[in-house]
């Protein structure tokens, strides 16, 4: 599957339902971004059964805001509505093929049991 071009109009939707989505926050004038977004669309060609999509951060400032966007290329990974991981930089292929797979294996019962004791 390729990428999706994540909107305010289309995020939670996307992001907050069930599944895994990854989301690549980008800008055309970042190097790193243009470095990392091969890799990540490489990457959602290999896992089908995953959403991509990709925020550019000049044309979607609220939502760049909404996560305190402060470095690009940041990376969220987000299990059936709870971020798991959101971390700034650009990963070589293997380390997001290792996230993706630590992603995959993540008990969500048993973080949506963490959740509840923090709450």
């Amino acid at each position: 599957m390729a990428t999706v071009e994540l909107t305010s109009d289309n995020f939670n939707e996307i992001v907050g339902g069930d599944g895994t989505v990854f989301v690549d926050f980008w800008a055309s004038w970042c190097g790193p971004c243009r470095t990392f977004a091969p890799v990540f669309e490489q990457a959602s060609e290999r896992n089908p059964d995953m959403t991509f999509g990709k925020v550019d951060t000049e044309a979607q400032v609220e939502l760049a805001q909404a996560f305190g966007i402060s470095s690009i290329p940041t990376l969220l990974a987000v299990r059936d509505g709870v971020v798991l991981y959101a971390e700034p930089g650009a990963l070589p292929a293997p380390a997001l093929d290792d996230l993706i797979e630590k992603v995959r294996q993540v008990d969500m019962a048993e973080v949506r049991a963490e959740i509840e004791r923090a709450s």
